[in-house]
């Protein structure tokens, strides 16, 4: 990842997995769908797309063996289809899982939504995965690189935040860290992200509620962009990738860089 153009990231959210509560039965659509947004993203311009298992509410901590399955079906099929460096998220916080598939499909990066510390959601206590992920990391070396939510979105937190970024980088061993809003779509508070981005020695990625409006703003303090919501059509987070608004996206992002 070319973290000096500031690269933008492009959501594939996931239908349904076969395992979870609102799975329709239709797994050729859930791969359809997700080939289709991916195909968009890439047409689109964006440096990177990442896959989430967005759809299987109510999330459990870790994730069976039915989903680690189909979600791996879902990303080898996509790693196939595009060229664009590949993520892997699995919600939770299911970082093992996540980097298995990665590893299994050749994908580049994970992201982990509570690697150090803990974290009050609505799933429950949500605690740290960063040695259990050393571990994996240790036993299957690979390029991938870990993307690490620091104060996570969906969740209550009691560590100082200052405190946090430097733990997940320095105990947890974050290769980059992500800071994100209050939930998915939210804008993500500024002074915080300036924060993260002056005592930072990893890369600070905004995690949730990048939009049109508002990229000039966070781009002197980030060093990528993972959007979601906004390129979605009439910027709706269940909706399909708008290839209008996600090419529109990209364009502002290479007038930026034009002034780096």
């Amino acid at each position: 990842m070319d973290f000096e153009r500031k690269p933008l990231i492009g959501m594939v959210h996931l239908k349904p997995l076969p395992g979870s509560y609102l799975y329709d039965g239709d797994f050729d659509e859930v791969i359809e769908s997700a080939v289709r947004d991916a195909r968009t993203l890439e047409k689109a311009g964006f440096d990177a797309i990442m896959l989430e298992n967005f759809g299987d509410v109510p999330f459990p901590k870790y994730v069976g063996k039915t989903t680690v399955a189909a979600f791996t079906v879902v990303a080898k099929t996509i790693r196939d289809e595009v060229s664009v460096p590949l993520g892997i998220n699995v919600l939770r916080n299911d970082g093992i899982a996540a980097y298995s598939i990665a590893y299994a499909v050749g994908a580049d990066f994970v992201r982990v939504n509570v690697l150090s510390g803990l974290a009050y959601t609505d799933q429950g206590i949500i605690e740290g995965i960063a040695h259990e992920l050393a571990k994996l990391r240790k036993l299957l070396p690979s390029k991938i690189k870990v993307f690490a939510d620091v104060h996570v979105k969906h969740a209550v937190h009691f560590f100082d935040f200052e405190d946090a970024v430097r733990d997940t980088i320095e105990r947890g061993l974050a290769d980059a860290i992500v800071v994100s809003g209050r939930a998915t779509g939210s804008p993500v508070d500024v002074e915080k992200l300036a924060l993260a981005k002056k005592i930072s020695p990893v890369p600070v990625m905004v995690g949730s509620g990048a939009t049109h409006e508002n990229l000039p703003e966070l781009w002197e303090h980030a060093d990528g962009f993972i959007v979601g919501t906004w390129i979605k059509r009439d910027g709706k987070v269940e909706n399909e990738v708008s290839l209008e608004r996600a090419r529109k996206l990209v364009e502002l992002a290479n007038k930026l860089r034009k002034s780096l």
